[in-house]
C-alpha cells in the first residue's frame, strides 16, 4: 500500500467522490471565511496579523491546490471522475472550465496582491486588489462546490 492511497477511498460527505475530493473540497468551502478573517484584522488595523494570516491562508491554498491536482493526475483525471454522474458531460466540462479560468484569475490576482504589497501598502491599490481577491475566492469557492455536486452528487 502506497503512502498515498488513503487519498482514494470512500471520502466522508456521503457522496461518490474519494477522501482527497471531500478534504479539499471542505477547504475551498471554508476559505472564504478565513480570507473574510484576514481582511477583518486589516479593518481593525492589526497589519501585522492581516500579513501574516494572507501569507499563511495563501501558501496552505497553493499546497492544498497541489495535493488536488496530484490527487486527480494519479486518480485518472477527469475523464474518470466524471464516468459515474448522469448528467451531460458538455454542461459539466463548461462549468469545470468556468471554475479553472476563475481560480486561476484568482490565484494571479492574489499572487500580486501579496508581492506588491510594499510598493501598495495602505494603498487604495492594495485594497481594490484584496476586494477583487477576496471576490474571487468567494467565485472559486462556489464554483468549485458546484462542480463537486455535479461530478459526485448527480
Amino acid at each position: 500500500m502506497s503512502n498515498m492511497e488513503y487519498m482514494f477511498h470512500q471520502g466522508f460527505l456521503g457522496t461518490r467522490a474519494p477522501f482527497f475530493m471531500d478534504m479539499v473540497t471542505i477547504i475551498v468551502a471554508l476559505l472564504p471565511l478565513l480570507v473574510a478573517t484576514a481582511i477583518y484584522f486589516a479593518k481593525r488595523k492589526s497589519y501585522k496579523l492581516h500579513a501574516f494570516t494572507q501569507i499563511f491562508i495563501y501558501t496552505f491554498s497553493v499546497i492544498v491546490l497541489g495535493y488536488f491536482e496530484y490527487g486527480v493526475r494519479l486518480g485518472g483525471g477527469f475523464k474518470y471522475f466524471i464516468e459515474n454522474t448522469n448528467l451531460s458531460h458538455d454542461y459539466i466540462f463548461a462549468v469545470l472550465v468556468f471554475h479553472i479560468a476563475i481560480s486561476i484569475i484568482t490565484l494571479i490576482i492574489w499572487t500580486l496582491t501579496i508581492t506588491m504589497t510594499k510598493k501598495q501598502l495602505a494603498t487604495k491599490t492594495h485594497k481594490k486588489s484584496g476586494i477583487f481577491t477576496f471576490i474571487g475566492v468567494i467565485a472559486t469557492s462556489l464554483t468549485g462546490i458546484w462542480v463537486y455536486t455535479l461530478l459526485f452528487v448527480y
